[in-house]
């Protein structure tokens, strides 16, 4: 397994791993797919520097991903807070390629100077609450009902751990 920074050639995996998860319900709010070109200005604001994506790649193959987002962009008092998002191949999961990523990132984020990370989750997303609180992140708010998947409603749980003081 190596984990490292992603580069423009991985787009592709990184769209089809995201796609997986839409197919999948509960692992984003997203419920259309996504093309590459879809997700080709999204890529391109992830600088390395500030807001990071890191892949797991296995055997020469992209087979994870996580990514570091602003939250609440451009507002000066939250620079120190950002978002991680993790995805993993559906041939994957359950490998603890996913802990591994967070645990990778978490490191690297302390490095760029955040103090807080979190992540939103599905609360119906039952082996993300399992795997994010494993990894030292605590359940910091709920907000219940505002997803509907096809008349199927839930809410979104957040989750985050203070890295550094």
């Amino acid at each position: 397994m190596n984990l490292r920074d992603a580069r423009i050639e991985d787009l592709e995996s990184i769209v089809d791993i995201y796609n997986q998860a839409i197919e999948s319900q509960f692992s984003t709010a997203d419920t259309t797919k996504k093309s590459i070109n879809d997700r080709f200005e999204w890529f391109h604001k992830h600088k390395s520097y500030k807001y990071p994506i890191y892949v797991c790649e296995i055997e020469n193959s992209v087979v994870g991903w996580i990514s570091v987002s602003p939250y609440r962009a451009g507002r000066k008092a939250l620079r120190f807070t950002a978002e991680i998002s993790y995805y993993i191949h559906k041939d994957f999961r359950r490998q603890g390629l996913a802990g591994e990523l967070i645990k990778f990132t978490t490191e690297k984020c302390k490095e760029l100077n955040y103090k807080t990370l979190f992540a939103i989750i599905i609360d119906k997303n039952i082996a993300s609450i399992d795997l994010i609180e494993k990894c030292g992140f605590e359940k910091w708010g709920h907000l219940p009902n505002i997803a509907d998947f096809d008349g199927l409603e839930c809410g979104h749980l957040y989750y985050g751990q203070r890295i550094k003081e």
